[in-house]
């Protein structure tokens, strides 16, 4: 695919109110969601349950692309239908998660390498055949007691750049994802320190790998203290670090900004997002990548019942228009109550 294409898709990826779902739990993942809510993780209930979501009425109205698993990108509806094939109907852009997980760091106790590169260009093509137009990998950066090191966040750095660069020859646009996890008791602060690091870190390869950043996306963590951290922050304070944070480490070429939850809360990850749209315009475009924050509502709803199908849809989509509300910075608490 020439630069000009992988710009249009990463650019209809962050268009204006709407967002990316990611639906691209491991096995390992969608059975403890389903857990939560006493469903068994069958091959079948997955199916069902990436159907529900994926054939909500208006899911077109605030989703532009759907990150999916190597099982769901090769499932089809109970008609038949490829999802790939469901999903550009209601004219949403399929993609596909490509990492095959973060394992441990040899000789880098607490810390985390992503694997997946080896024969990566191969399953690329084969992902571009099933109708997958961009991909997504995540790397894992945790903070702890003298971690990161500056070894795992360019180790790190470097994998999410030949990925990225693989992704472009295969003519399939590259979600970067740089987590910085939210465990911990650390504060605002040093999460925007590690932040701006492992930013810096990210972009130093993606020049070196001659990755357009015209035709990626950005996936981050927001600027937020650690979950067991006594200093809370406000979604003003959240919204003001990030952008700084990012004014200073991500390039005004890079078309969208699409944020992670990352274990917010729906209302949380969907206040944030919000403060920050409020501030006015920014160089990329600030949208959104939720995956729990955007389903557990509708899990719950669900629960794996053929019969509250329309239920965990009904929740999908309520969410789904908050968050797209978040886009323009006119999300207000009291639209939870008055949906």
């Amino acid at each position: 695919m020439a630069s000009q294409d992988l710009s249009a898709t990463a650019r209809a990826l962050v268009a204006k109110g709407k967002g990316i779902l990611a639906a691209d739990e491991s096995f390992g993942t969608i059975e403890k969601r389903f857990k939560s809510t006493n469903i068994a993780s069958t091959e079948e209930h997955r199916r069902s349950y990436r159907e529900m979501l994926f054939t909500t009425k208006d899911i077109g109205d605030y989703i532009s692309g759907v990150i999916t698993f190597d099982e769901t990108l090769r499932h089809k509806s109970q008609n038949g239908v490829p999802f790939p094939k469901l999903l550009d109907k209601a004219g949403v852009i399929p993609g596909i998660k490509v990492d095959t997980g973060a394992k441990e760091l040899a000789g880098y106790p607490g810390e985390k390498i992503t694997e997946g590169l080896d024969g990566l260009r191969e399953r690329l093509k084969e992902y571009h055949g099933l109708g997958a137009r961009f991909a997504k990998w995540r790397a894992v950066i945790t903070i702890g007691k003298d971690i990161p090191t500056r070894f795992c966040i360019d180790a790190n750095a470097h994998a999410l750049a030949r990925y990225a660069a693989l992704c472009q020859e295969a003519g399939i646009v590259p979600i970067v994802e740089p987590e910085v996890l939210m465990d911990g008791d650390h504060t605002g602060e040093r999460c925007d320190e590690v932040s701006t690091t492992t930013l810096e870190s990210v972009f130093f390869h993606l020049h070196a790998h001659r990755v357009s950043l015209e035709g990626m996306l950005l996936k981050p963590n927001m600027v937020i203290p650690g979950k067991k951290c006594d200093a809370k922050w406000s979604a003003k304070q959240i919204a003001a670090a990030t952008v700084r944070c990012f004014r200073r480490t991500v390039p005004a070429a890079v078309p969208g900004i699409v944020f992670l939850s990352g274990g917010q809360t729906p209302q949380e990850a969907t206040a944030n997002l919000n403060a920050m749209n409020a501030m006015g315009a920014h160089p990329w475009e600030l949208s959104y990548s939720y995956g729990r924050a955007l389903q557990d509502e509708a899990l719950k709803a669900w629960a794996g019942n053929a019969d509250a199908v329309g239920a965990g849809q009904k929740m999908f989509s309520h969410r789904g228009h908050m968050v797209s509300a978040a886009r323009f910075g006119k999300y207000d608490v009291k639209m939870e109550s008055a949906a």
